[in-house]
């Protein structure tokens, strides 16, 4: 397991022209993960939510504050599932598992099924990526990041680019996976149904990368779609949002009334 420390994060992006203003994709956020806990960010578009997984894995950098991933003293091993699986097309899938793991031989090959195994992928370590359906190029995609061992694992919207039936037994697969491994794991998306279902904490953020809400989900899993406890929660986080919604909006009125009004 992994500690994350999310302390006064900002990240604003420079102006493309003389036009244009900069923007702002995270706003003083400051947050704390720590444990076998699945957390996921969700939030409107534009909020902030795959800048924040770039930030915190490393692939971009902060415009000030700071982010701090440690497995005790040392400094933790990333996992990260993309929104589509970016899997080689030239090798085959045992060649894309071992491709990112250290080492050879037949113990990196026995790593690698061993996770195959895990999505129920055993048969398919000599196929090629497009000899595979969407959804399991996907689940080798979570293979692979299971496979590197991670302390943190990032998720970023990997279902989002799938039919609601694959979505939906995805979903199912990697709460069975979850449970059994217990990961750190953070994961975006847009859809508060699999947020309820998946998550112990469900961050909200606001437009501006502003934490907006910091809710936990305390329902027993396995938890599926159509459980009544999961629409509850469902239900009442769309509440939320609306009201953030509402609040925005109010926001946004009041700073185009004219001085004096």
């Amino acid at each position: 397991m992994a500690t994350l420390r999310v302390d006064h994060l900002r990240k604003t992006f420079p102006a493309m022209d003389r036009k244009s203003q900069p923007t702002t994709a995270i706003g003083d956020l400051s947050f704390e993960i720590d444990g076998h806990v699945f957390v996921s960010v969700v939030g409107p578009s534009g909020c902030g939510k795959s800048t924040l997984l770039n930030i915190v894995s490393r692939i971009d950098t902060p415009t000030a504050g700071t982010v701090s991933v440690l497995e005790g003293d040392r400094p933790a091993r990333f996992g990260y599932v993309f929104q589509d699986p970016r899997l080689l097309p030239w090798r085959t899938v045992m060649q894309n598992m071992v491709y990112v793991l250290d080492g050879d031989g037949a113990d990196v090959r026995t790593r690698a099924l061993r996770s195959l195994s895990m999505v129920g992928l055993d048969d398919a370590g000599e196929k090629f990526p497009s000899q595979l359906s969407g959804g399991m190029q996907q689940r080798v995609g979570i293979a692979r990041a299971f496979s590197v061992e991670p302390d943190l694992l990032l998720m970023d919207e990997p279902f989002s680019h799938l039919d609601a039936i694959t979505a939906r037994g995805l979903r199912e697969q990697l709460q069975e996976i979850w449970v059994r491994t217990r990961k750190t794991v953070l994961f975006v998306t847009h859809d508060i149904m699999e947020a309820v279902q998946l998550s112990d904490r469900i961050i909200v953020l606001a437009p501006g990368g502003r934490l907006y809400a910091d809710i936990p989900i305390e329902l027993p899993r396995p938890r599926r779609a159509s459980d009544t406890a999961v629409a509850t929660a469902q239900a009442e986080l769309l509440q939320r949002f609306e009201t953030m919604q509402e609040e925005v909006e109010r926001m946004h009125e009041a700073a185009d009334l004219p001085s004096g009004s």
